[in-house]
């Protein structure tokens, strides 16, 4: 067989154009949300004897140099936001003769588009799969998928040499590095929001988990480990048990996400007996998605009361605690959702918020039904799916209301009073640092949220365009376009920038094409493994 040069990069910024405080920021802190399933494939293609070399690019360089000038195979992972310099390389090293191929969380959710500039696009894959890709098996423009959840993949100890690249800085363990873990897979909760809402949950085999905690507890003692499960602890006691048979001084701190429903009760103690540093759950909204807390289906002030409570016994076990929300879905309306969020955030301020824009994701419920309404901004590049660009109209707000709305809940989250309450709320001198450092970056959102207000109110190209009166995408977005991908604007022209949009909820299965969409292959016996972010937002965030 021939030996293959083969580049596996995987995409955590999304600007190949950085100011000194993005590229600080990169360096110190985003490359750490390298994802598990790039390192995994690259493990695969060395075990399948080929010449491998594997990136990240979080803005730290050219992601050209990142890898060899010359591959025979090119793979590609990245999140929505950043498919635009995705889209460029695979122009650039396909224009060269590499086979290009892309994975991760933006294949799955548009792997129509992706295909307008890669020549296959990768659902969930195997090792079987990759080594179809790497012989030539499948024929190009398709849509490829392995068709079952994957239970097992490549140790930590195998996977080590990309984890040194991507999350360390030459071997040492700076603050904040974390080395990825799965103990599950999927989730039992179908929010349609969320990019796993099909998925069903299966746990990774307990001895396999040991190991790797083991084995990171020997090479890297007190280096925080991020379960990259989309929802932590769902069988519970069994994780908990896998966790607590290493020695106390051997459970590396760990951060995951979780629903607020499992975090309860005497499993707390366990938290803090297996070293839990950092709890993630997710209350969504006050008056939708009540089945994930635990404190009853109401909502408005009822769960309000129930979440603080529920809080206030988490931060008991657990030091570090963010409330992931989403603020414009359609059940929310009025000043009520702002104004509870406000009062949250006052009475807990030892409680990281993050409020997300609803962002509708393809195979998601929340997309289809966007899509057939007509109140998906259709014209908008897929490089804004992100904060603090809204892509579709909501139905209970207009635009400048809306952010008016948002600064005024970053505003209260990023006053100096809330930040000495934080720092106050703690002895612990590492999250104050972590309070501190992550109030500039609530900074930079608030002052994005207040420059978007502004264009909305002296840009009337930009209001029309949001307001859903023309489809025309406006010279603001085109001119951004263009300065993140720098000098690979060139490569993209603007016909590119307009993404394909399609039906797409259904999930793909072996042998069958999915509608209106290229069709869909397969390898025997085959498994899936998910990135760590239910929407498209790596943890913590």
């Amino acid at each position: 067989m021939k030996i293959l040069r083969v580049g596996v990069i995987e995409l955590i910024s999304d600007s190949v154009w950085q100011n000194w405080g993005t590229r600080f920021y990169g360096a110190r802190f985003k490359r750490h949300y390298a994802s598990i399933m790039p390192q995994v494939v690259a493990v695969w293609c060395q075990q399948l004897g080929h010449e491998v070399t594997y990136s990240t690019y979080f803005g730290q360089q050219d992601p050209e140099s990142l890898l060899p000038r010359q591959l025979d195979v090119l793979f590609v992972s990245t999140y929505t936001h950043a498919s635009a310099t995705a889209y460029a390389l695979a122009k650039l090293h396909g224009s060269r003769g590499a086979l290009t191929v892309i994975g991760g969380p933006h294949a799955r959710s548009f792997p129509n588009d992706c295909l307008r500039f890669f020549h296959l696009a990768v659902h969930d894959c195997d090792k079987e799969l990759i080594d179809g890709v790497l012989r030539g098996s499948y024929d190009r423009d398709q849509v490829l998928t392995s068709g079952r959840a994957l239970t097992e993949i490549p140790t930590v100890e195998e996977r080590l040499p990309h984890i040194l690249k991507s999350s360390l800085t030459e071997g040492r363990t700076p603050y904040a590095a974390n080395i990825g873990l799965l103990s599950s897979v999927g989730c039992p909760y179908t929010c349609n929001f969320c990019v796993d809402w099909d998925k069903p949950y299966i746990s990774i085999a307990g001895d396999r988990l040991r190991a790797d905690l083991q084995f990171i507890a020997k090479r890297f003692p007190g280096v925080y480990v991020s379960y990259h499960d989309p929802n932590f602890g769902v069988q519970f006691d069994r994780t908990m048990d896998i966790i607590s048979s290493l020695p106390e001084n051997d459970r590396n701190p760990y951060v995951m996400e979780s629903s607020l429903s499992i975090l309860k009760g005497p499993r707390l103690k366990r938290l803090q007996e297996t070293n839990c540093f950092y709890a993630a759950p997710g209350i969504e909204s006050w008056t939708d998605y009540s089945n994930k807390t635990g404190v009853g289906r109401n909502g408005g002030r009822e769960k309000l009361e129930g979440v603080i409570a529920r809080m206030g016994e988490i931060h008991e076990f657990v030091p570090n605690i963010q409330a992931n929300f989403i603020f414009g879905t359609d059940a929310d309306e009025g000043a009520d959702p702002i104004e509870m969020t406000k009062e949250f955030i006052r009475r807990v301020p030892y409680v990281w918020p993050t409020i997300n824009i609803p962002t509708p994701y393809g195979r998601t419920p929340l997309y289809d039904d966007y899509l057939a309404k007509g109140r998906i901004l259709t014209s908008m590049p897929f490089a804004f799916y992100y904060m603090p660009y809204l892509v579709m109209t909501l139905k209970n707000y207009g635009p400048l209301e809306y952010y008016q709305k948002l600064i005024d809940v970053y505003s209260t989250a990023n006053s100096y009073k809330l930040l000495g309450a934080r720092l106050g709320s703690t002895p612990d001198y590492s999250l104050k640092v972590l309070y501190f450092l992550r109030s500039f970056a609530f900074k930079g959102i608030l002052g994005k949220l207040k420059r978007t207000l502004d264009r909305f109110r002296k840009d009337e190209e930009f209001r029309s365009f949001h307001e859903g009166r023309t489809s025309k995408l406006p010279t603001f977005y085109r001119h951004l376009y263009a300065k993140r991908l720098g000098r690979y604007a060139e490569l993209i022209s603007e016909r590119d920038m307009i993404p394909e949009l399609e039906v797409l909820a259904a999930t793909p299965s072996p042998h069958t094409a999915r509608a209106a969409s290229r069709p869909v292959r397969s390898a025997a016996d085959s498994r899936s493994v998910k990135s760590p972010a239910r929407v498209q937002n790596p943890l913590p965030g």
